[in-house]
């Protein structure tokens, strides 16, 4: 029987990124026949997946005129969810602006990597939405298999295959630990839809749901290269193409945390079970990114270290959200933690594509002596590096301190003192990696004459946009954490 229109309204966003998914698979013969021939590069199959992207985030307005619950409960189409979904069209449609350039620098089919692009959003929107376990198994599939492809994209580097194999199998035993936590769950509850899920003293396997709620945060913790389940990353972020490192670390970072605070503020029993599991979690990941990170001589491995700090940084306020003594208090740290997805996806996106267009043919320039003296050789492109790093390290006016300031709020509201001040002892220790950075590009002489980076009109475009949203968010915070605070409230 044909679904009820609601609910197609509701999955609006999904099916127009598969339907331009399948579009760009079916033109991709096209676009590498014309590049042969000599009549372009495929570019214009990237400028459709572009209007794909456009195009599903303007059809948000369908649920969000109409939210509610879809194909049975499965779904659940409401703030919170299209809050995270912006987040993800966004991070896919400056990706695929950003990579134009790269992949005809590179030499590397568009059609392919469009498509990927595409199916890998559609998955991270379906776990936004998803009020069901097996249907956040289903994104997170959906996703993971379109970013393996991704990651061993440049087929001709042994890194990018090295890298893809690594994410591979590391990937599927976190996915075996998830479906393993969830069966548990399953067991112990008779349910795996997130609102039903309760202790039962009369059910005698109810003591397995401790054990499964833990297997399921050790799957998703995997997920956000949250330490100690964060080795794949490094390698992985190194050794992928640029465009698609800035992909991984943005987009399903956003779609998984959006499980985890879904999980949290809908699943009474996870905030017990997960509470002190989510503080160790925040606490090795602060300090084992950013030691980590602080030795780093390869900009791109730094900033994958980087990433694992800020995931840190945002399991505080997951960690807060769970211990939070009321609802209001639960809302509030929601809604920091997912202000915080927002700018980072911001400047964590903008960093990566900055890098993408400085590293030069084959990604030859990604260590720091090749950064020295680029202010001087190349100001506006040293100018918008250092707001992406000035803004991951925090510092006002910029999105990053904002989103400190909130999840600071966080913790104290929920009496986490010691992880706040753990949370201010790693900003200091990752300030030293971010402004050596920015040390070299204007403090030392050039090594080597830099040839000019040659940025195309559309990577142009999703850089500005990138530090335009940086320093709006670090201005004008208002509008959107409204937005944030009106979408958590909802979820208790």
């Amino acid at each position: 029987m044909f679904p009820p229109h609601a609910d197609i309204y509701r999955l609006a966003p999904e099916i127009v990124l598969t339907f331009f998914g399948i579009l760009a698979m079916v033109l991709a013969p096209f676009a590498d026949s014309s590049a042969k021939g000599g009549r372009g590069s495929g570019g214009w199959v990237v400028g459709i997946a572009v209007f794909g992207a456009a195009l599903a985030a303007l059809s948000t307005i369908y649920p969000a005129r109409d939210p509610g619950y879809a194909f049975s409960g499965l779904l659940r189409v409401d703030g919170f969810s299209l809050f995270v979904h912006w987040i993800v069209l966004g991070v896919a449609l400056l990706v695929l602006l950003g990579s134009a350039n790269y992949l005809r620098r590179e030499d590397l089919p568009p059609g392919e990597f469009c498509a990927l692009i595409l199916f890998a959003a559609v998955g991270m929107c379906v776990m936004a939405s998803a009020e069901e376990l097996v249907t956040v198994f289903i994104g997170l599939e959906i996703s993971s298999i379109s970013s393996y492809i991704l990651v061993s994209y440049r087929r001709d580097s042994p890194l990018a295959d090295e890298a893809a194999m690594k994410y591979f199998l590391l990937g599927s035993f976190a996915t075996a630990f998830f479906l393993y936590g969830v069966a548990l769950v399953y067991g112990a509850t008779g349910t795996t839809h997130l609102d039903r899920i309760t202790f039962d003293s009369a059910n005698a396997a109810s003591h397995f749901l401790p054990l499964g709620l833990g297997l399921i945060l050790v799957g998703l913790a995997f997920k956000v290269a949250a330490a100690p389940f964060q080795i794949w990353a490094p390698d992985v972020y190194q050794g992928a193409p640029t465009p698609v490192t800035a992909f991984l670390s943005t987009g399903p970072k956003a779609a998984t945390f959006a499980v985890l605070l879904r999980i949290v503020g809908t699943t009474e029993p996870a905030s017990s079970v997960w509470v002190w599991a989510l503080w160790g979690l925040a606490v090795l990941s602060m300090f084992g990114g950013n030691i980590a990170a602080l030795v780093q001589t390869n900009v791109k491995r730094m900033l994958a270290y980087s990433s694992i700090a800020h995931a840190g940084y945002i399991l505080v306020a997951v960690a807060a959200a769970a211990a939070a003594p009321t609802s209001e208090a639960a809302a509030l740290c929601i809604a920091a933690a997912m202000f915080y997805l927002a700018a980072y996806a911001l400047m964590k996106l903008g960093a990566f594509l900055m890098l993408a267009q400085l590293s030069g043919p084959g990604e030859r320039r990604q260590d720091l002596d090749d950064f020295a003296g680029l202010g001087a050789q190349q100001p506006a492109a040293a100018a918008g590096l250092s707001i992406f790093l000035l803004s991951l390290l925090g510092l006002p006016a910029t999105a990053g301190f904002l989103a400190k300031f909130y999840v600071f709020g966080a913790g104290l509201s929920s009496r986490m003192f010691w992880l706040v001040i753990l949370l201010a002892l790693n900003s200091v220790i990752a300030a030293y990696y971010y402004l050596r950075i920015v040390v070299v590009m204007y403090m030392r002489g050039p090594r080597q004459e830099w040839p000019i980076a040659r940025i195309s009109a559309a990577a142009a475009l999703a850089l500005l946009v990138a530090a335009g949203g940086t320093i709006y968010l670090g201005l004008f915070p208002s509008s959107v954490m409204d937005f944030a605070m009106r979408a958590a409230a909802a979820l208790r």
